[in-house]
């Protein structure tokens, strides 16, 4: 069975969006886009919320056919394009791009898409992420820290009364600054 993978970037201030939805201090080079597509082309499927899902599908599907793109670019839009994905969505009527729209969060529904496919599941989108990580479905986080400081914008994890405990698996750097933390969830421990 995989494992829920959230992967977000993150300002070291702790947001994933700067005002107004700005998300162009992020910091993605040719070194770090690469890393990411080897990540992510290992992964099973995509579970996105609809706002994520209405943005990638509005750019990756022809990316490839960009002059302008990149190799890294170009790479990604054929992973994006032949993943299966899953958008969750109470509103979206359609959805192309091997699409199955999604209407609620159901964790046993969650768990028994997780033992059905093979490879991990990686999530994206912070409030579908603040829905799976309500029910105890996150099985690993891939924080991104970007060398920026935004001051204002919106967090990347909001209050929760759901505290989790994690165990730092690995570190890694980029050239550009930015930072991987990668953390698994573990077992919460019955206070002693």
């Amino acid at each position: 069975m995989g494992r829920i993978v959230l992967s977000m970037s993150m300002s070291l201030d702790g947001f994933f969006e700067g005002p107004g939805g700005d998300i162009s201090w992020h910091r993605v080079d040719e070194e770090l886009h690469s890393h990411f597509n080897d990540e992510l082309r290992a992964m099973g499927a995509f579970l996105d919320g609809r706002v994520v899902h209405e943005l990638m599908a509005a750019y990756w599907p022809t990316a490839d056919a960009d002059p302008a793109s990149t190799g890294a670019e170009a790479e990604f839009a054929g992973i994006w394009r032949e993943m299966p994905k899953y958008v969750f969505s109470r509103t979206l009527e359609r959805a192309d791009w091997n699409t199955t729209i999604v209407r609620e969060v159901v964790p046993e529904e969650i768990l028994a898409l997780k033992a059905r496919t093979s490879g991990d599941l990686a999530l994206g989108g912070p409030n579908l992420a603040a829905t799976f990580r309500r029910h105890g479905l996150i099985d690993e986080y891939r924080v991104y820290v970007h060398p920026v400081v935004l001051g204002d914008g919106k967090p990347l994890f909001p209050a929760s009364e759901t505290p989790e405990d994690l165990e730092l698996t690995e570190t890694r750097s980029f050239g550009n600054g930015v930072v991987l933390l990668r953390y698994r969830v573990t077992p919460r421990r019955p206070p002693s």
